[in-house]
């Protein structure tokens, strides 16, 4: 029987960067309730991967998986839901640019609690890679010039500073359900972790649209398209490829591929006539060194 060969791991990354990059612009057009617009993104990616799943046989995994796993599977299912209830918020206040730069502070998170928690230190080159990755990040956010603004004006409007808010909590969140999915996932396989994880989180999205008052039916047509291009795009090409690469890759080199988010974003969002963020010359600048600071960083 002929082995199958497995995919790069920097190849799957490639394609998941290209996945994430199509969120923030799908969400700015939806005019979904944030939760609501995260849980049928969840609800529908959940369809081929529980059909993946069993015809791989991936759910046999489950009868000998010791409960810290399963707990862990959960607990970053949770964070999530968290994760995508916040940044989705982030970005009614503020400008793609400036959230999608924001959110992205994953990985300077993810590469302290892994030396805690993981055990994967990363090397002297490396973060000096992660520390320029993340200024550019920053610089992003710094000069983004949103509707009517500019960096001094999102600092000085409450609603954008609540959004800049929403995105950095969206970062802790991510951080930690990343973190939780590289210890899973160095014993469960991708279809078995994404369907306990991606489960979880559907499920707390639910609980929470009572309380929040979020509508999750009836839904137009043209949301529903939004939402079948979220579970498409960034859900299973993006974080579900990101998660496969996890079982491969330590946290913080699989979670630097996020930082070329703000990159696609920003331009797709600029390229889109409905949407028409153009990015200044200092976005486009730093975007620049957020990818240096990328290819120092997971470079072997």
């Amino acid at each position: 029987m002929l082995a199958v060969r497995q995919p790069s791991p920097l190849l799957v990354l490639t394609g998941s960067l290209l996945g994430i990059s199509m969120a923030a612009p799908l969400i700015r057009v939806s005019d979904a309730h944030p939760i609501a617009i995260a849980a049928w993104r969840l609800a529908f990616s959940l369809i081929p991967i529980a059909f993946i799943g069993w015809r791989s046989g991936s759910f046999g995994a489950y009868r000998t998986l010791d409960r810290r796993l399963i707990l862990a599977s959960i607990s970053a299912g949770v964070l999530l839901a968290l994760h995508f209830w916040s940044w989705n918020a982030s970005l009614r206040y503020t400008s793609v640019a400036a959230s999608v730069t924001l959110v992205n502070l994953q990985p300077v998170i993810i590469a302290l609690f892994s030396v805690r928690f993981l055990g994967e230190k990363p090397s002297p080159r490396q973060w000096i890679g992660i520390l320029l990755a993340m200024a550019g990040a920053i610089g992003v956010a710094w000069v983004d010039a949103p509707v009517g603004g500019g960096a001094a004006g999102v600092r000085a409007n409450g609603n954008a500073l609540l959004g800049d808010a929403l995105a950095v909590v969206g970062a802790f969140t991510a951080a930690g359900y990343y973190l939780l999915g590289r210890s899973v996932r160095q014993v469960l396989d991708t279809w078995g972790y994404v369907l306990l994880a991606y489960g979880a989180a559907l499920i707390t999205l639910l609980l929470l649209s009572v309380p929040a008052g979020a509508a999750l039916w009836p839904q137009p047509p043209q949301e529903i398209a939004i939402f079948v291009g979220l579970a498409v795009g960034p859900m299973l090409l993006g974080h579900t490829g990101m998660n496969w690469a996890l079982g491969r890759l330590p946290a913080y080199i699989v979670n630097l591929t996020v930082l070329g988010e703000p990159i696609g974003a920003t331009l797709l969002a600029a390229a889109l006539p409905f949407i028409g963020e153009v990015p200044s010359v200092g976005t486009l600048l730093c975007g620049a060194v957020v990818l240096a600071g990328v290819v120092i960083a997971a470079r072997r």
